[in-house]
C-alpha cells in the first residue's frame, strides 16, 4: 500500500468519519497544496524573488525573512478558500476571525527554520487544526489535548509531510512529477529509548542544573547510568529535529535557561510546541517542559514561549525525574570533564 496511497485518498477516507473531519481533511489537503508551492520557493530562492533575507522583525520580536512572508501568504491564501472560524501564524500579531460557522480554527508555524535557508539546511511548515469553541476569542488558548489534527512538512532533499488526525503518525513524501504526496511510511513508531541526543551545546553555562546533569549522563555514555553510548546531533531547526527523531528515535532539548529572554523556554506553545507534541505521542514518544506534559497546557497568549523535550520516552522521563528530584541532580556522577573529555583520553 505504501506509496500507491495518496494523501488525497489518506483523506477522503478520514473526512468519512464525520462532518468534522471532512472540514479538518479539507484544511489539511489546502495546506499541503501551500506546501508544494513553498517547496518550490525554497527550492528555487532568489530565483523566485524569494531570498532568505531580512525584512525585519514579526510581531513577536523575531527576525522575518522575505520567505517568511512569503510562506505565510501562500498558506492564508490557499486555506482562505475554506470555512476556518480563526486562524493564527507566527507572522500576525492576532489570530483572525473568520467564518464563524466553520467548525475547525487552524495555527501554522509558515517556515519554521527559515534562518537556515542561506545555508541550504531543512525548513519546513507547521500546522495545528483545532474545534472552534463557542467564543472564539478562546480559540487558541485550548490544551493541546482537544487537537484534532497535527502536521509538519519538510523542505529538504524530499518534501514530506507529516500527519496525525489522532490515529497514529503517517508520512507522505512529494511526488514532484504528480504533483501528490504518496505514503512513505504508516504509523511510524519512535524507540522507546535513544542513542542520540540533540541540544545546542554552547549554552551549557547557561543551562538549570536538572538540564546539564541529563546531558553529563548522556556524554558519561557506557560510564555513566545510561550505560550505552550517546551520539550528540544539532541542526537548529525544529522540523528537521523532530523528523529524524521519527525516523531513527532520540531525544531534542530546547529548555529554558538564564539567558536574558529564554526564562520561559524559546519555542511558541500554540503552533510550534503543541502540533509537535501531539505527533510525539502519537508515535509512541513523549514531549515534556522538563517538569509537564506539552499537551496538558493551555497557551495564555497567542506567542507563548515554552520550553520543549522530546522524542524517546525513556529519555523525555529521565529529564522530568532530574527536574523533580534535586537529589538525583546530586548524585550524577558524570560531570562533562570526568573520566572522558575534550583533553583525557
Amino acid at each position: 500500500m505504501t506509496g500507491q496511497l495518496t494523501l488525497e485518498g489518506h483523506l477522503q477516507r478520514y473526512s468519512e468519519t464525520g462532518p468534522r473531519a471532512l472540514a479538518v481533511a479539507a484544511a489539511i489537503d489546502a495546506i499541503a497544496t501551500a506546501a508544494i508551492e513553498i517547496a518550490g520557493l525554497t527550492a528555487t530562492g532568489q530565483f523566485a524573488d524569494a531570498s532568505g533575507l531580512t525584512t525585519g522583525r514579526n510581531s513577536d520580536g523575531d527576525l522575518q525573512r522575505d520567505l517568511d512572508v512569503r510562506a505565510d501568504a501562500v498558506i492564508r491564501r490557499c486555506l482562505g478558500r475554506l470555512p476556518v472560524a480563526a486562524l493564527a501564524s507566527e507572522e500576525m500579531r492576532e489570530p483572525e476571525i473568520g467564518d464563524r460557522e466553520a467548525t475547525i480554527c487552524v495555527a501554522i508555524d509558515p517556515l519554521d527554520g527559515s534562518s537556515n535557508i542561506d545555508i541550504n539546511m531543512t525548513v519546513g511548515t507547521i500546522f495545528s487544526i483545532l474545534p472552534a469553541p463557542d467564543d472564539l476569542s478562546l480559540a487558541f488558548h485550548q490544551r493541546g489535548t482537544t487537537q484534532l489534527a497535527a502536521g509538519f512538512v519538510t523542505y529538504g532533499p524530499q518534501t514530506a509531510l507529516v500527519l496525525t488526525v489522532g490515529d497514529g503518525v503517517d508520512v507522505f513524501v512529494l511526488d514532484r512529477s504528480a504533483a501528490c504526496f504518496r505514503l512513505a511510511r504508516c504509523r511510524v513508531q519512535i524507540p522507546e529509548t535513544a542513542d542520540e541526543f540533540a541540544i545546542n551545546a554552547s549554552n551549557r553555562r547557561h543551562w538549570d542544573p536538572p538540564v546539564r546533569a541529563f546531558i553529563d549522563e548522556c556524554l558519561a555514555g557506557l560510564d555513566g547510568p545510561a550505560n550505552r553510548d550517546f551520539n550528540m546531533r544539532w541542526i537548529g531547526s525544529l522540523v528537521a529535529e523532530a523528523y529524524r527523531i521519527l525516523t531513527r528515535g532520540g531525544v531534542f532539548l530546547y529548555p529554558s535557561d538564564a539567558r536574558p529572554g529564554y526564562g520561559d523556554g524559546r519555542l511558541r506553545l500554540t503552533y510550534e510546541a503543541h502540533p509537535i507534541a501531539f505527533i510525539m505521542e502519537q508515535a509512541g514518544g513523549a514531549a515534556s517542559t522538563g517538569r509537564e506534559r506539552i499537551l496538558d497546557l493551555a497557551a495564555y497568549s497567542l506567542h507563548q514561549r515554552v520550553p520543549l523535550v522530546m522524542g524517546s520516552r525513556h529519555e523525555v522521563r529521565r529529564v522530568e525525574e532530574l527536574h523533580c528530584d534535586p537529589t538525583l541532580v546530586a548524585s550524577v556522577s558524570a560531570p562533562l570533564f570526568a573520566r572522558r573529555g575534550f583533553f583525557r583520553v
